[in-house]
């Protein structure tokens, strides 16, 4: 329990936050995530269409449940 109240008060503190968003680490992992990302797109257009269609439909399903996570983490930190 103390653990998660540290969590929370970290989550919440907008400036900590704001300071980690900003360091290297976290901004060279979303560099490398969007590269990453654009990168497997210009390479889809060589797939057959068939797979690239088992590919989305995978990555919707992840976004799907990334976003319904983030949902429930918000409704967490509310209570």
């Amino acid at each position: 329990m103390p653990l998660r109240t540290l969590l929370r008060y970290l989550a919440n503190n907008e400036r900590l936050v704001q300071k980690i968003a900003e360091s290297y680490p976290v901004r060279r992992a979303a560099q490398l995530a969007v590269s990453v990302f654009f990168r497997s797109k210009e390479k889809l257009a060589d797939v057959d269409p068939q797979k690239i269609n088992r590919i989305m439909s995978f990555i919707n399903k992840f976004r799907q449940n990334i976003r319904e996570g983030i949902e429930d983490a918000k409704k967490q930190i509310k209570k």
